[in-house]
Protein backbone atom coordinates (compact mmCIF):
# COMPACT_ATOMS: atom_id res chain seq x y z
CA UNK A 1 0.00 0.00 0.00
CA UNK A 2 1.26 3.49 -0.79
CA UNK A 3 1.45 5.80 2.07
CA UNK A 4 0.56 9.17 2.17
CA UNK A 5 4.42 10.16 2.44
CA UNK A 6 5.33 8.20 -0.43
CA UNK A 7 2.14 9.53 -2.46
CA UNK A 8 3.58 13.22 -1.92
CA UNK A 9 6.66 12.46 -2.52
CA UNK A 10 6.47 10.79 -5.93
CA UNK A 11 6.02 13.98 -7.76
CA UNK A 12 9.48 15.13 -6.56
CA UNK A 13 11.02 11.86 -7.35
CA UNK A 14 9.81 12.18 -11.10
CA UNK A 15 10.59 15.38 -11.38
CA UNK A 16 14.63 14.82 -10.13
CA UNK A 17 14.81 11.85 -12.40
CA UNK A 18 14.30 14.19 -15.45
CA UNK A 19 17.54 14.87 -17.30
CA UNK A 20 18.83 18.32 -16.35
CA UNK A 21 16.10 18.75 -13.05
CA UNK A 22 18.95 19.13 -10.40
CA UNK A 23 21.50 21.43 -12.60
CA UNK A 24 21.13 24.68 -13.02
CA UNK A 25 19.74 26.34 -16.18
CA UNK A 26 21.63 26.91 -19.15
CA UNK A 27 24.49 28.69 -19.03
CA UNK A 28 25.00 29.13 -15.73
CA UNK A 29 28.80 29.86 -16.93
CA UNK A 30 30.85 31.85 -18.92
CA UNK A 31 30.81 30.62 -22.65
CA UNK A 32 33.77 30.62 -25.17
CA UNK A 33 33.46 31.31 -28.89
CA UNK A 34 36.22 29.89 -30.62
CA UNK A 35 36.76 31.55 -34.09
CA UNK A 36 39.50 29.01 -35.45
CA UNK A 37 40.44 32.00 -38.03
CA UNK A 38 42.39 35.95 -37.57
CA UNK A 39 40.78 38.23 -36.24
CA UNK A 40 39.62 40.79 -38.11
CA UNK A 41 37.73 38.58 -41.00
CA UNK A 42 33.84 38.56 -41.29
CA UNK A 43 33.76 35.44 -38.96
CA UNK A 44 35.55 37.10 -36.20
CA UNK A 45 33.58 40.71 -36.43
CA UNK A 46 30.34 38.46 -36.58
CA UNK A 47 31.37 36.24 -33.08
CA UNK A 48 32.48 39.04 -31.72
CA UNK A 49 29.13 41.25 -32.14
CA UNK A 50 27.47 38.27 -31.19
CA UNK A 51 28.83 37.63 -27.93
CA UNK A 52 28.30 40.98 -26.78
CA UNK A 53 24.63 40.58 -27.36
CA UNK A 54 24.63 37.44 -25.50
CA UNK A 55 26.52 38.71 -22.52
CA UNK A 56 23.80 41.22 -21.95
CA UNK A 57 21.21 38.09 -22.79
CA UNK A 58 22.65 35.40 -20.83
CA UNK A 59 24.48 37.88 -17.94
CA UNK A 60 27.18 35.39 -18.31
CA UNK A 61 30.43 36.52 -19.74
CA UNK A 62 30.98 35.10 -23.52
CA UNK A 63 34.19 35.56 -25.12
CA UNK A 64 35.85 35.15 -28.35
CA UNK A 65 39.45 33.63 -28.89
CA UNK A 66 40.98 32.85 -32.16
CA UNK A 67 42.48 30.06 -32.17
CA UNK A 68 44.20 30.22 -36.10
CA UNK A 69 46.31 27.48 -37.70
CA UNK A 70 45.67 25.35 -40.55
CA UNK A 71 43.14 26.71 -43.03
CA UNK A 72 41.33 26.80 -39.65
CA UNK A 73 41.20 22.87 -38.54
CA UNK A 74 42.96 23.63 -35.08
CA UNK A 75 40.21 25.70 -33.54
CA UNK A 76 37.62 22.94 -34.87
CA UNK A 77 39.49 20.24 -33.09
CA UNK A 78 39.44 22.14 -29.80
CA UNK A 79 35.67 22.17 -29.96
CA UNK A 80 34.89 18.62 -31.52
CA UNK A 81 36.87 17.42 -28.62
CA UNK A 82 35.10 19.89 -25.99
CA UNK A 83 32.20 18.25 -23.79
CA UNK A 84 29.14 18.80 -25.98
CA UNK A 85 27.53 21.04 -22.64
CA UNK A 86 27.16 24.51 -25.06
CA UNK A 87 30.06 26.29 -23.67
CA UNK A 88 32.48 26.02 -26.06
CA UNK A 89 31.48 26.84 -29.59
CA UNK A 90 33.12 27.45 -32.66
CA UNK A 91 32.06 30.05 -35.23
CA UNK A 92 33.11 29.07 -38.62
CA UNK A 93 32.82 29.61 -42.41
CA UNK A 94 32.63 27.80 -45.71
CA UNK A 95 35.91 26.97 -44.90
CA UNK A 96 35.23 24.49 -42.49
CA UNK A 97 32.93 22.36 -45.39
CA UNK A 98 36.16 23.08 -48.19
CA UNK A 99 38.80 21.62 -45.42
CA UNK A 100 37.11 18.35 -45.27
CA UNK A 101 37.14 18.29 -49.03
CA UNK A 102 40.30 19.38 -48.82
CA UNK A 103 42.53 18.12 -46.10
CA UNK A 104 42.70 15.18 -43.85
CA UNK A 105 41.10 16.55 -40.77
CA UNK A 106 41.19 14.87 -37.13
CA UNK A 107 37.54 14.60 -36.55
CA UNK A 108 34.50 14.25 -38.75
CA UNK A 109 33.29 17.56 -40.47
CA UNK A 110 29.95 16.59 -40.32
CA UNK A 111 29.29 13.74 -37.42
CA UNK A 112 31.89 15.73 -34.89
CA UNK A 113 29.91 18.51 -34.84
CA UNK A 114 25.92 19.98 -34.35
CA UNK A 115 25.43 23.13 -36.43
CA UNK A 116 23.32 25.15 -34.69
CA UNK A 117 23.00 27.94 -36.51
CA UNK A 118 23.88 29.42 -40.13
CA UNK A 119 24.10 33.63 -38.87
CA UNK A 120 25.22 35.32 -41.94
CA UNK A 121 25.97 34.82 -45.95
CA UNK A 122 28.20 36.52 -48.58
CA UNK A 123 27.93 36.44 -51.91
CA UNK A 124 30.64 35.82 -54.48
CA UNK A 125 31.13 38.23 -57.56
CA UNK A 126 32.51 37.01 -60.68
CA UNK A 127 34.49 40.22 -61.98
CA UNK A 128 36.96 41.11 -64.55
CA UNK A 129 38.80 43.80 -65.81
CA UNK A 130 37.03 46.85 -67.74
CA UNK A 131 38.63 45.35 -71.15
CA UNK A 132 38.34 42.29 -70.57
CA UNK A 133 36.19 40.44 -73.76
CA UNK A 134 33.49 38.58 -72.12
CA UNK A 135 30.86 40.94 -70.63
CA UNK A 136 28.63 38.09 -69.84
CA UNK A 137 28.30 34.58 -68.02
CA UNK A 138 27.33 33.31 -71.45
CA UNK A 139 30.07 34.97 -73.12
CA UNK A 140 32.99 33.38 -70.26
CA UNK A 141 31.61 29.97 -70.22
CA UNK A 142 31.65 30.50 -74.37
CA UNK A 143 35.42 31.55 -74.05
CA UNK A 144 36.41 28.45 -71.71
CA UNK A 145 34.87 25.69 -73.78
CA UNK A 146 36.04 26.55 -76.88
CA UNK A 147 39.60 27.52 -75.32
CA UNK A 148 40.54 25.76 -72.26
CA UNK A 149 42.83 26.53 -70.45
CA UNK A 150 43.45 29.64 -71.45
CA UNK A 151 41.56 32.03 -69.25
CA UNK A 152 43.17 32.30 -66.21
CA UNK A 153 41.52 32.66 -63.23
CA UNK A 154 42.67 34.63 -59.03
CA UNK A 155 42.29 32.15 -56.60
CA UNK A 156 42.68 32.43 -52.77
CA UNK A 157 41.92 29.06 -51.64
CA UNK A 158 38.57 27.70 -50.22
CA UNK A 159 35.12 28.94 -52.22
CA UNK A 160 37.17 31.51 -54.23
CA UNK A 161 39.13 28.61 -55.55
CA UNK A 162 36.52 26.34 -55.61
CA UNK A 163 34.12 28.68 -57.38
CA UNK A 164 35.84 29.09 -60.51
CA UNK A 165 36.60 25.34 -61.02
CA UNK A 166 33.01 24.55 -60.28
CA UNK A 167 32.22 26.86 -62.57
CA UNK A 168 34.62 25.85 -65.38
CA UNK A 169 33.23 22.66 -65.08
CA UNK A 170 30.09 23.37 -65.50
CA UNK A 171 30.81 25.93 -68.67
CA UNK A 172 32.33 22.60 -70.01
CA UNK A 173 36.09 23.56 -70.30
CA UNK A 174 38.77 24.43 -68.12
CA UNK A 175 40.50 27.58 -66.63
CA UNK A 176 43.98 27.64 -65.25
CA UNK A 177 44.94 28.37 -61.59
CA UNK A 178 47.00 31.49 -60.87
CA UNK A 179 47.44 31.44 -56.88
CA UNK A 180 47.13 34.12 -54.34
CA UNK A 181 48.04 34.48 -51.14
CA UNK A 182 44.56 36.99 -50.49
CA UNK A 183 42.60 39.66 -52.29
CA UNK A 184 45.03 42.17 -51.61
CA UNK A 185 47.39 41.02 -53.47
CA UNK A 186 44.95 39.22 -56.39
CA UNK A 187 43.24 42.24 -56.76
CA UNK A 188 46.36 44.20 -58.93
CA UNK A 189 47.05 41.90 -61.10
CA UNK A 190 43.44 41.76 -61.89
CA UNK A 191 43.21 44.74 -62.75
CA UNK A 192 46.38 45.19 -64.62
CA UNK A 193 45.04 42.18 -66.89
CA UNK A 194 47.78 40.24 -65.59
CA UNK A 195 44.81 37.42 -64.72
CA UNK A 196 41.87 37.14 -66.41
CA UNK A 197 38.82 36.81 -63.72
CA UNK A 198 38.56 36.14 -60.07
CA UNK A 199 34.72 34.85 -58.05
CA UNK A 200 35.52 37.27 -54.82
CA UNK A 201 33.54 38.20 -52.26
CA UNK A 202 31.36 41.46 -52.41
CA UNK A 203 32.80 43.45 -49.57
CA UNK A 204 36.52 42.62 -51.07
CA UNK A 205 35.27 44.08 -54.71
CA UNK A 206 32.59 46.17 -54.24
CA UNK A 207 34.87 49.05 -54.08
CA UNK A 208 36.37 48.60 -57.23
CA UNK A 209 33.47 47.56 -59.19
CA UNK A 210 31.37 50.93 -58.04
CA UNK A 211 34.94 52.66 -59.26
CA UNK A 212 34.68 51.63 -62.35
CA UNK A 213 38.15 49.53 -61.69
CA UNK A 214 36.37 46.02 -61.89
CA UNK A 215 33.35 45.04 -63.94
CA UNK A 216 30.74 42.63 -62.07
CA UNK A 217 29.79 40.01 -64.58
CA UNK A 218 27.83 38.20 -61.74
CA UNK A 219 27.25 37.42 -58.43
CA UNK A 220 26.75 33.72 -56.83
CA UNK A 221 24.22 34.15 -54.72
CA UNK A 222 20.59 32.68 -54.99
CA UNK A 223 19.27 35.98 -56.01
CA UNK A 224 20.23 39.55 -57.15
CA UNK A 225 21.90 41.35 -54.44
CA UNK A 226 21.33 44.95 -53.35
CA UNK A 227 24.52 46.36 -53.36
CA UNK A 228 24.90 45.35 -57.29
CA UNK A 229 20.86 44.98 -58.47
CA UNK A 230 21.83 45.35 -61.87
CA UNK A 231 24.33 42.51 -62.01
CA UNK A 232 22.48 39.06 -62.69
CA UNK A 233 23.36 35.95 -60.97
CA UNK A 234 25.26 33.19 -62.39
CA UNK A 235 22.25 31.07 -61.98
CA UNK A 236 19.34 33.21 -63.87
CA UNK A 237 22.84 33.48 -66.78
CA UNK A 238 22.21 30.07 -67.39
CA UNK A 239 23.73 27.77 -65.03
CA UNK A 240 20.71 27.12 -63.14
CA UNK A 241 21.09 26.13 -59.24
CA UNK A 242 24.84 27.90 -59.20
CA UNK A 243 25.06 29.06 -55.73
CA UNK A 244 28.82 29.50 -53.98
CA UNK A 245 29.80 31.80 -51.07
CA UNK A 246 31.01 32.54 -47.77
CA UNK A 247 29.29 32.26 -44.38
CA UNK A 248 29.38 31.78 -40.69
CA UNK A 249 27.84 29.01 -38.49
CA UNK A 250 27.85 28.40 -34.95
CA UNK A 251 28.74 24.58 -34.45
CA UNK A 252 28.74 22.69 -31.27
CA UNK A 253 30.62 19.21 -30.49
CA UNK A 254 28.10 16.70 -31.28
CA UNK A 255 26.08 14.96 -28.52
CA UNK A 256 24.63 18.45 -27.47
CA UNK A 257 21.09 17.94 -25.57
CA UNK A 258 18.59 19.28 -28.02
CA UNK A 259 17.65 21.97 -25.62
CA UNK A 260 20.63 23.53 -25.06
CA UNK A 261 21.43 23.19 -28.85
CA UNK A 262 17.59 25.25 -29.75
CA UNK A 263 18.32 27.87 -27.16
CA UNK A 264 21.53 29.09 -28.48
CA UNK A 265 19.88 28.50 -32.19
CA UNK A 266 17.24 30.84 -30.79
CA UNK A 267 18.92 33.25 -28.55
CA UNK A 268 21.62 34.02 -31.39
CA UNK A 269 19.12 34.22 -34.10
CA UNK A 270 16.75 37.10 -32.38
CA UNK A 271 20.03 39.45 -31.99
CA UNK A 272 20.24 39.08 -35.86
CA UNK A 273 17.03 41.70 -35.80
CA UNK A 274 18.46 44.07 -33.51
CA UNK A 275 18.41 47.32 -35.61
CA UNK A 276 22.26 47.94 -34.69
CA UNK A 277 23.48 44.33 -35.83
CA UNK A 278 21.87 44.61 -38.85
CA UNK A 279 23.32 47.63 -39.97
CA UNK A 280 26.64 45.81 -38.71
CA UNK A 281 26.21 42.75 -41.03
CA UNK A 282 25.65 45.33 -44.06
CA UNK A 283 28.67 47.30 -43.36
CA UNK A 284 30.56 43.93 -43.62
CA UNK A 285 28.53 42.91 -46.76
CA UNK A 286 26.68 40.09 -45.23
CA UNK A 287 23.10 38.74 -45.24
CA UNK A 288 21.39 37.77 -41.88
CA UNK A 289 20.43 34.47 -42.45
CA UNK A 290 19.53 32.72 -38.85
CA UNK A 291 18.36 29.30 -39.27
CA UNK A 292 17.28 26.32 -36.75
CA UNK A 293 19.27 23.58 -35.84
CA UNK A 294 17.69 21.38 -38.61
CA UNK A 295 18.31 23.22 -41.07
CA UNK A 296 21.82 24.39 -40.31
CA UNK A 297 22.67 20.74 -40.08
CA UNK A 298 21.45 20.23 -43.74
CA UNK A 299 22.62 23.21 -44.74
CA UNK A 300 25.99 22.17 -44.04
CA UNK A 301 25.74 18.62 -45.20
CA UNK A 302 24.47 20.02 -48.45
CA UNK A 303 28.30 22.10 -48.48
CA UNK A 304 30.38 19.52 -47.46
CA UNK A 305 28.72 17.15 -50.20
CA UNK A 306 29.00 20.24 -52.89
CA UNK A 307 32.63 20.88 -52.36
CA UNK A 308 33.61 17.43 -52.24
CA UNK A 309 32.40 16.99 -55.71
CA UNK A 310 33.93 19.81 -57.28
CA UNK A 311 37.15 18.80 -56.07
CA UNK A 312 36.75 15.04 -56.81
CA UNK A 313 36.19 16.37 -60.32
CA UNK A 314 38.24 18.86 -60.29
CA UNK A 315 41.00 16.16 -59.35
CA UNK A 316 42.48 18.04 -56.60
CA UNK A 317 44.61 15.60 -54.23
CA UNK A 318 43.39 15.89 -50.45
CA UNK A 319 46.55 16.48 -48.09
Amino acid sequence: MITRRAALATPFLLAAARPGFAQHAWPSQGVRFIVPYSPGGAADIAARLLSEQLTGLWKQPVVVENRTGANGIIGEDVVAKSAPDGYNLAFVSVNHAVNAALYKTPFDTVKDFAALSVIYSVPLVLVAAPDFPAKTVQELAAMVKAKPGEVTFAGTGGAVHLSAEMFAMRAGGTMTHIPYRGSTAAHPDLLARRVDVMFDTLPAVLGHVQGGKLKAIAVTAAQRVPALPNVPTVAESGFPGFEAGSWGAILAPAGISGEVAAKISADAVAQLKVPSVKERFETLGATPVGSTPEQAQSFVRAEVAKWGDVVAKAGIEKQ
